[in-house]
């Protein structure tokens, strides 16, 4: 279990490839009466894997998005995003096509939305490195390492077919294969097994997890699947209403969750124990981008709270060996 500081930083010799700093994301007047991102701070290492898990419509994909500086049209930021100690949100156009060809990829949710259908794979894969000037017979011989690397048989006629004649497996294969082919610093992964079954799911994620130990590369993991980021995450940040809530060592987090939102999440994971509790589903529904509600986003479904709860908003602070932003976070009453 890592120890966190007061910023959620893991106390780790390991460099820091990723450093979000109170990021906001607002959408232009009229348009949300809350923020997107709401002073999110978050940190990855180089060969650290990091969770980012909430419900639909927490932020976790505008929080990754903005690490390649993919933000909605008009929105108004604050804050601070780094690369390799770098502000991307003051990047201009050449600067964020250099970041995206070399030092952060993103593996997206759908594999068959992040190719072009009427491409070849092989053109796909050697896009990027023939526009950063590797020579076209060498870009064609990483693209085979690649795919062989990913566990795509017969790499070099893989090379000649259309994602059509992939499986979405085998699909989300090749953009694993295409996001590691500049060598990134950084593997942003935006829930990239949510559209496949259970055993192609496993056999992504150990493709995943062997790439990333091999080149030290470090990997910010947004799911849905709390049992799966139990399982490969170094650390995990929980988002609610574009807020961190809570963050921790998993072991932590998943041991003693001081805010009831993550334990609502833990309790509603089915479990295949003998004598295994039913899942129970976190009761109301999330804050929507139309209401901004006074105090803690959470306390209209939270059976916690109080009248405080509900007029001030909870900071992130440090309990035990993690941040959590709840006022009764001492109290252990998240169990």
């Amino acid at each position: 279990m890592n120890t966190l500081s007061s910023l959620g930083t893991p106390k780790t010799h390991r460099t820091p490839v990723l450093e979000i700093d109170g990021l906001g994301v607002r959408l232009p007047q009229g348009r949300a009466a809350r923020p997107i991102l709401d002073g999110v701070t978050l940190r990855v290492a180089a060969g650290e894997t990091v969770g980012l898990v909430g419900e639909s419509g927490s932020g976790k994909s505008v929080a990754c998005r903005s690490v390649l500086g993919l933000l909605p049209t008009g929105a108004r930021t604050t804050g601070e995003v780094r690369v390799g100690g770098r502000d991307v949100l003051t990047m201009d156009r050449a600067e964020l096509t250099r970041l995206r060809a070399r030092r952060v990829a993103m593996i997206y949710q759908d594999p068959r939305a992040s190719v072009n259908p009427l491409r070849r794979v092989g053109d796909f894969l050697t896009e990027g490195l023939r526009a950063s000037g590797t020579p076209a017979a060498k870009a064609l011989a990483r693209a085979e390492e690649l795919l062989d690397a990913v566990g795509i048989r017969d790499p070099k006629g893989a090379l000649r077919r259309h994602p059509h004649q992939f499986s979405g497996g085998m699909l989300q294969r090749v953009v694993i294969a295409a996001a590691l082919a500049g060598e990134p610093e950084l593997l942003v992964a935006d829930e990239p097994t949510t559209a496949l079954d259970v055993t192609t799911q496993a056999e992504i994620i150990a493709i995943l997890t062997r790439l990333q130990a091999e080149r030290g590369t470090g990997l910010l993991f947004v799911t849905h699947d709390l049992e799966l980021a139990s399982a490969i995450c170094d650390r995990v940040y929980v988002m609610y209403a574009g807020r961190i809530v809570e963050t921790a060592g998993t072991d932590a987090l998943f041991d003693r969750p001081r805010h009831p939102y993550t334990a609502g999440l833990l309790a509603c994971t089915p479990r295949i124990e003998a004598g295994a509790s039913a899942p129970r589903p976190v009761p109301g529904r999330p804050v929507s981008l139309a209401e901004a509600p006074p105090g803690c986003a959470f306390a209209a479904r939270c059976v916690h709270a109080q009248p405080r709860c509900e007029e001030e908003t909870p900071v992130l602070a440090g309990h035990g060996g993690g941040l959590a932003a709840c006022h009764r976070a001492d109290e252990g009453i998240a169990l």
